[in-house]
Protein backbone atom coordinates (compact mmCIF):
# COMPACT_ATOMS: atom_id res chain seq x y z
CA UNK A 1 0.00 0.00 0.00
CA UNK A 2 2.72 2.32 0.76
CA UNK A 3 3.80 1.36 -2.99
CA UNK A 4 0.69 3.28 -4.52
CA UNK A 5 1.10 6.06 -1.95
CA UNK A 6 4.58 6.76 -3.27
CA UNK A 7 4.23 6.04 -6.68
CA UNK A 8 0.78 8.03 -7.33
CA UNK A 9 2.59 11.24 -5.24
CA UNK A 10 6.02 10.74 -6.53
CA UNK A 11 7.15 10.83 -3.43
CA UNK A 12 9.27 8.01 -1.81
CA UNK A 13 9.54 9.35 1.18
CA UNK A 14 5.43 9.21 2.36
CA UNK A 15 5.55 6.65 5.19
CA UNK A 16 1.86 5.58 5.96
CA UNK A 17 0.27 5.47 9.14
CA UNK A 18 -3.05 5.08 9.93
CA UNK A 19 -3.95 8.45 11.02
CA UNK A 20 -2.30 10.08 7.85
CA UNK A 21 -4.57 12.32 5.88
CA UNK A 22 -5.26 14.52 2.68
CA UNK A 23 -3.70 17.82 5.05
CA UNK A 24 -0.49 15.45 5.65
CA UNK A 25 0.76 15.23 2.24
CA UNK A 26 2.11 17.58 0.26
CA UNK A 27 -0.27 17.84 -3.41
CA UNK A 28 -2.56 15.89 -1.98
CA UNK A 29 -5.48 17.63 -3.77
CA UNK A 30 -9.26 16.55 -5.25
CA UNK A 31 -7.82 15.27 -8.41
CA UNK A 32 -4.49 13.00 -6.88
CA UNK A 33 -7.00 11.35 -4.58
CA UNK A 34 -8.95 10.25 -7.17
CA UNK A 35 -5.89 9.03 -8.21
CA UNK A 36 -5.32 7.26 -5.81
CA UNK A 37 -8.52 5.96 -5.24
CA UNK A 38 -8.23 4.29 -8.75
CA UNK A 39 -5.12 2.88 -8.34
CA UNK A 40 -6.32 1.09 -4.93
CA UNK A 41 -8.94 -0.20 -6.79
CA UNK A 42 -7.17 -1.48 -9.52
CA UNK A 43 -4.50 -2.70 -7.02
CA UNK A 44 -6.51 -4.63 -4.89
CA UNK A 45 -9.32 -5.85 -7.21
CA UNK A 46 -12.06 -3.65 -5.33
CA UNK A 47 -14.75 -0.97 -6.80
CA UNK A 48 -16.24 1.76 -3.82
CA UNK A 49 -18.89 3.97 -4.12
CA UNK A 50 -18.61 7.38 -3.94
CA UNK A 51 -20.43 8.00 -0.44
CA UNK A 52 -17.48 4.98 1.07
CA UNK A 53 -15.22 7.48 -0.62
CA UNK A 54 -16.31 10.55 0.76
CA UNK A 55 -16.40 9.18 4.16
CA UNK A 56 -12.92 8.36 4.39
CA UNK A 57 -11.09 10.46 6.33
CA UNK A 58 -7.43 8.99 6.74
CA UNK A 59 -5.19 6.07 5.71
CA UNK A 60 -6.75 3.75 8.65
CA UNK A 61 -10.39 4.48 7.25
CA UNK A 62 -9.21 3.27 3.39
CA UNK A 63 -7.54 0.34 4.63
CA UNK A 64 -10.69 -0.87 6.80
CA UNK A 65 -12.56 -0.17 3.60
CA UNK A 66 -10.22 -2.40 1.68
CA UNK A 67 -10.75 -5.52 4.69
CA UNK A 68 -14.16 -5.13 4.34
CA UNK A 69 -14.01 -6.01 0.25
CA UNK A 70 -10.89 -8.54 0.48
Amino acid sequence: MEGIFQDVFDEDSIQLTPQLSAKDVDGWDSLTHIQLMLTVERAFKVKFSTSEIGKLENVGDLVGLIKTRT
